[in-house]
């Protein structure tokens, strides 16, 4: 049993530890990484629609 006490405290001690390399973007960054992810996001959504609207045309056409 006290082996897994010293090894929670460990591993607790270990989080701590880690938490404190953790370098934070600032404010500049982050407003820039959450630009590139919208637009990341809207692009492939637009190109989705695309494809699946031509692959519904192309569907249409093969079908009819």
């Amino acid at each position: 049993m006290a082996g897994i006490v010293k090894g929670t405290g460990k591993f607790f001690h270990n989080i701590v530890t880690e938490t404190k390399k953790i370098t934070w973007p600032t404010g500049k960054e982050l407003v820039k990484y959450t630009v590139t992810v919208i637009v990341t996001v809207v692009f492939l959504a637009l190109f989705f629609v695309i494809v699946d609207f031509g692959v519904t045309q192309l569907l249409h056409l093969i079908t009819q």
